[in-house]
């Protein structure tokens, strides 16, 4: 019988984690959600949704770690107003049924700059299982507001057909990448 009084290191505490605890907010000047879609197979439509709303929180192991995004799929810019219109429609989007796109995370797990999310993604009243991989990029002390800052870029593809939205098949592509470019700032008090 063997005396071991190392520390438990099967749970994952607060100092393994890059971030502070608390709730982080986003900074929204910082922060982007992008989309590419492949048209006629041959070329790629980029574009980008204006209103998000996200949440981080972290707590004192990975399993407490929550994201949460709501996007508003009607604030939908793909650089051209009369296709925008045509994919709110209801011939497309319908942003009357399914005025929003929403995540919440199940799992973070990673380490240094490297990390993986995985959540349940909705679309109107179809949810589905979804991966991003996560770029860390860092943390730091804002000059100006004092204030702990943390980036975070990540990617993920979805399928369209997942999600009951096969239209235009033919005309535009299944696959839809996500690129996510966050910027957090840190709870009140832990600045500098």
């Amino acid at each position: 019988m063997s005396n071991d009084n190392s520390p438990n290191t099967t749970a994952t505490s607060v100092a393994a984690l890059p971030l502070s605890p608390g709730d982080w907010e986003l900074d929204p000047l910082h922060s982007a959600v992008n989309f590419t879609i492949r048209h006629l197979g041959i070329a790629k439509v980029r574009g980008r949704f204006t209103e998000f709303r996200t949440g981080l929180y972290v707590g004192e192991t990975f399993d407490d770690v929550q994201v949460t995004a709501e996007i508003a799929l009607a604030s939908i810019d793909t650089g051209n107003s009369d296709r925008d219109a045509h994919t709110r429609s209801a011939e497309l989007l319908d942003v009357e049924k399914r005025p929003t796109m929403t995540f919440r995370s199940t799992r973070v797990s990673g380490e240094g700059e490297d990390w993986t999310m995985a959540g349940d993604l909705a679309i109107g009243d179809v949810t589905r299982p979804v991966t991003f991989a996560v770029e860390f990029g860092g943390v730091v002390d804002h000059p100006l507001d004092q204030r702990k800052h943390a980036g975070f870029e990540a990617t993920g593809e979805i399928r369209r057909s997942d999600f009951g939205l096969d239209f235009g098949a033919g005309l535009l592509g299944d696959a839809v990448k996500i690129h996510l470019d966050m910027q957090f700032v840190g709870p009140q008090g832990q600045g500098g």
